[in-house]
Parts: structure tokens; sequence; C-alpha cells
């Protein structure tokens, strides 16, 4: 590898490292100081008015849930009409209404942050349905995810309390002070970037050649912005953030990999302020950091090396990625992509190479914990503390506790609940998917492009990313199809609120809890030993889970 591209690829990660470091402190301090403030801005004030939300009124674990649930499927109903009356909506650009199952598919995937994409959106969706239903979703999607990681922050924080916050109210303020205004100047940013914002709809354009060609645009920066920022991750184009378009330069995709990491890597800051200890939102950040630069260090160097015969006799693995970015800042966007919820993509995963390609099929099943998803990446990781604290407790024969709550038989079985449901839906429905003859025909003759082992890790990446919610695809599956549609769509729906559940549930049970003073046993979480415990713990856990399934498809393809 050229000398210049390496630099350039270590450039490019510095840049990175050091804006968040610099984004950490304040951004974090901004979240904690949105979620606690005592007055509600006048914008909110009539909100609340208008639909009837007292305020000051707080939620038990229960309501906060129903809440939550109840929100979330009216959304659902909302973007699945609006897809079906398409053509008779304003600006639709003359598209047909979508199909039945596609609208399903499609509804639940934005209302559960996962913006995973069956169709080529530039010839599937009108700006109506891309602002109304879609771009919309990305705000509310990624506020709800935000909403039960602070619910569950409270449940840490607070002392024989009942309740765990008022989810309207935290819906709200996710939006108003921290979305939507981190939204507008990204918007601004990214059109600097190059990236095109108007509502041309198709504009006809003759080629060198003498041909038409059809150029769709569209308000792209404005959906780049809070798909990125809300770790949503759908593309206004099917090359997602590959279009130049969407990504026109090498430093608009540093800046993109910026917007999708800087609320997740915040979110630790926010938690420490809230609980009072600033050392246990860095213990948590420690964890965060040392799994994503281990998976984006190993990445980078798997797809540096080459490994296979197309690639070897190539010169380099350059097959899907775009060549203004190059290997690192491809892998540097994989790894960051998957490693959050976010999905989005500046090159083709499944052009990777077999052990290249696995790496970010690791991230999403270690949770996306490293920084993950908008709240879902906080909350994912202390549900993992929850065990490490436990399983530290075993280890010196006291009572688990942590930030001064015990972990008892309730919140351990919340807590290892939460860590089963989203395997039980990934190897359930990539079981299912080769396992019953009906469905295998179907999957084989339609939707797998590279049989072997190569098309069992597409349908493993595809399960993966729906019950992880994360959106990203390997392309050699083709996943608009009546089984696919109905069994991702049923995987995102069960892997995005059964962990919502679970998570305010333990919430609850910990806010009903006195804090228990520190003695000379208690193990302190915010030291480096408890940061290797969690790290191991994390991994393990994901080992144990996938490495069977790994076996049979990356790593078989891989290894060969």
């Amino acid at each position: 590898m050229a000398a210049a591209t390496v630099w350039t690829g270590i450039l490019q990660l510095a840049t990175v490292l050091l804006v968040l470091a610099l984004l950490y402190r304040p951004l974090g301090d901004w979240i904690a100081r949105t979620y606690t403030a005592e007055k509600d801005w006048r914008p909110e004030r009539g909100l609340y008015r208008l639909v009837g939300v007292d305020a000051r009124s707080e939620q038990t674990w229960q309501s906060y849930t129903r809440a939550v649930l109840a929100f979330s499927a009216v959304g659902v109903l909302f973007v699945y009409a609006l897809q079906r009356f398409q053509a008779v909506l304003p600006a639709s650009l003359g598209l047909p209404a979508v199909p039945e199952g596609l609208a399903f598919n499609t509804a639940v995937s934005f209302v559960t942050n996962t913006n995973w994409q069956s169709y080529s959106p530039e010839l599937t969706m009108g700006y109506t349905v891309q602002l109304a239903g879609l771009a919309v979703q990305n705000f509310v999607s990624a506020a709800v995810g935000i909403a039960v990681a602070v619910a569950l922050v409270r449940g840490f924080s607070r002392r024989g309390s009942g309740t765990i916050g008022n989810f309207w109210v935290d819906l709200t303020r996710g939006i108003t002070r921290l979305l939507l205004p981190l939204s507008i100047v990204a918007a601004v940013a990214l059109v600097v970037a190059g990236v095109v914002q108007n509502f041309t709809g198709f504009t006809e354009v003759a080629t060198i050649g003498g041909a038409t060609q059809s150029i769709p645009g569209g308000p792209v920066a404005s959906q780049e912005a809070i798909k990125l920022l809300g770790t949503n991750g759908g593309g206004f184009f099917n090359a997602n953030s590959a279009h130049p378009f969407e990504n026109p330069t090498p430093w608009s995709s540093v800046l993109e990999i910026l917007l999708l990491l800087a609320i997740p890597v915040a979110m630790p800051r926010a938690f420490g302020r809230m609980v009072g200890d600033d050392r246990q939102g860095y213990a948590i950040l420690a964890v965060m950091a040392s799994i994503a630069v281990v998976s984006i260090a190993a990445v980078t160097w798997l797809e540096s090396l080459g490994l296979g015969t197309a690639p070897q006799l190539a010169g380099s693995a350059m097959e899907g990625k775009e060549v203004r970015f190059g290997i690192w800042g491809s892998t540097l966007f994989a790894g960051a992509t998957t490693l959050t919820s976010t999905g989005a993509v500046n090159s083709m995963h499944d052009s990777y190479t077999a052990l290249g390609g696995m790496i970010p099929m690791i991230n999403m099943m270690l949770g996306e914990i490293a920084p993950g998803g908008v709240g879902s990446g906080l909350y994912g990781m202390l549900v993992l503390a929850v065990i490490a604290v436990f399983v530290g407790g075993l280890l010196v024969g006291r009572t688990p506790e942590y930030l001064g709550k015990k972990i008892g038989p309730t919140q351990i079985k919340l807590a290892s609940l939460y860590i089963l449901v989203t395997p039980a839906l990934v190897l359930a429905g990539t079981a299912l998917s080769f396992g019953i003859p009906a469905i295998r025909g179907d999957v084989e003759a339609t939707s797998i492009w590279n049989p072997g082992v190569h098309g069992l890790g597409e349908v493993l990446y595809a399960f993966t990313s729906a019950a992880n919610n994360n959106g990203s695809a390997f392309a050699g599956l083709t996943a608009n199809t009546p089984w696919f549609n109905t069994a991702l769509g049923v995987a995102m729906l069960l892997g995005r609120f059964i962990p919502i559940v679970l998570v305010l549930a333990l919430a609850g049970s910990l806010a009903t809890q006195r804090p228990v003073p520190a003695t000379a046993g208690t193990l302190p979480t915010y030291r480096p030993q408890f940061v290797g415990l969690l790290t191991v713990v994390a991994v393990v856990i994901t080992a144990l889970t996938y490495f069977p399934v790994l076996t049979l498809g990356p790593l078989a393809e891989g290894l060969v």
C-alpha cells in the first residue's frame, strides 16, 4: 500500500479522534442538562398543551413503557399509510404506491431506528414520503432511544422513587434541544461539503454518447444530517453514502463519520454527570473505545492484506470501494457505522474479503455498544455492566452492587433476558431461512446471488443487522421478497422493543432501591480492573453465542 494512502488514512482517523475528544465534554454536558433541566422552553410548553401532557407529572416504568410502545405503533401505521397512498400524495414524483410487504418492512424499519432498505429509495419514495414519513421517524426514533437510556440512568441515580421520568417530555426535549439544532448545523455543513439539497425531481440530461439519462435530485443534505446524527442510516439514494450526491469527497466522509459518532460518544459523559460521578462515564467510554479501536484496526488490516485470489490478482481489495475514499476511508466508515446502529455505508460490505467482512458483522453481534446507537449503545453497555458486577461479585463472594444499587435476582434476570433476545432472533431467522424447505427454496431461487458459505453469510448478516437495528446489508442478498420482508420486519420489531421493555423494567426496579453505602468489599466500577472485566464480558458473551455460526459462514470462507 502506498505510503501516501496510509498517511491519509491516519490523518482521517486522527481528525475523527481529535474532534470527538473536543466534543465529549460540552456535548455530554448539554445532553445531561437537557434531561435534568427544571424549566421547559416556550415552544415545548405549547406542544404539551396541544397534546394534553402534564410536563410535571412523572411516570412509572410501566406507564413509560406503554407510552413508548403506543407512540411507536402509531408511527408504524402512519408511515405504512403514507407509502400505500403515495400515488395520490403531492410531490410523489409520479411514483406508484409501495407494495404491502415492502411498505410494512419499511415502516417498521424506520420506526425501529433500523432503516433497512429493501428498495432503491430514489425510484420508490417520493418527497412527501421521504420527508413526512421517513425523515420524521429519523428524528423521533432516535429521540426514543435516548429517552430510554436516560430513563435507565435515572433508575441508577434515583433513591426510593417509583417513577423514571416522563416519556413525552424526554421525547420532546430530545428533538427540540438536541437533534433538531444539531441537524440544522450539520445540514448546512453538508451542503458546504457538496451534498445536494433541492426539489428538482428527475432531470433529463444528454450523455456524451448521445443517450438520455435521468438524474434524481432531492432534499438530500437535510435528510443526511439526521440520518447520521440519529444513527439511523437510511440513504436518500440506493448507494447510500457511497453516492456522490450524498458523500462527494473524502472529507465529507470524515464529516459524516463524526456526525454518526458524536452523540453516542458523548452519552457516557451525560451518564457520568447524571449519576454524579464523571469517573463512571470515563470507564464506560474506555470500554467503548477499546472495542472500537481493535475492531477498526482489524478490518483495516484485513482489507489492506487483500486476502483471496481476486484481490491478490488485482493488487488490492478495492472491489466495492470508492476510489475517492480508498481502503482506509472505507474501513473507518464501515467500522463506525456497525459499531453504532447507523447502518449507512460508503462501500459495499458484501465485497469485502471474507474475514474483513466478518468484522462489521461481529460489531453488530456485540450489540453495537462501542459506542452504539443514540441511547441504545449506552443502555446496552449499562446492561452488560450489571452482568459484569454480578460476575465480579461472584468472584469475591459479595452481593454485587453498581452505583450503590444492589444487583439481585430481578436485575440479573432482566439483564440476562436482554442479552438473549437478539441472538435468538438472529439465529432463529437464519435457521428458518435454510431449515424449512419451502422457505429455503424461495431464498435460494430468488434471494441469494452467491451460493455456499458466502450465501449463508449474507443471510446471517441480514438478520444480525435487522435484530440489532443496524440496517446495513451484504448486497448479494435480494431481500424484497415475502419471506424476508416479513421475517426481517418481525426481527426489527422484536429486536427493538423487547430490549426496551426489559431496560425500562430494569430502570424501574433500580429506581425503587435506596443506595447502599460503599464498603471495603465494594467493587470500584471506575478503575481499569472493571474496564477490563466489562470488556471481557462483552466479548466473551458474543464469542460464546455466535462463534459456531461464524465458523459455518465467514470463518469457513476466509480460512479455505
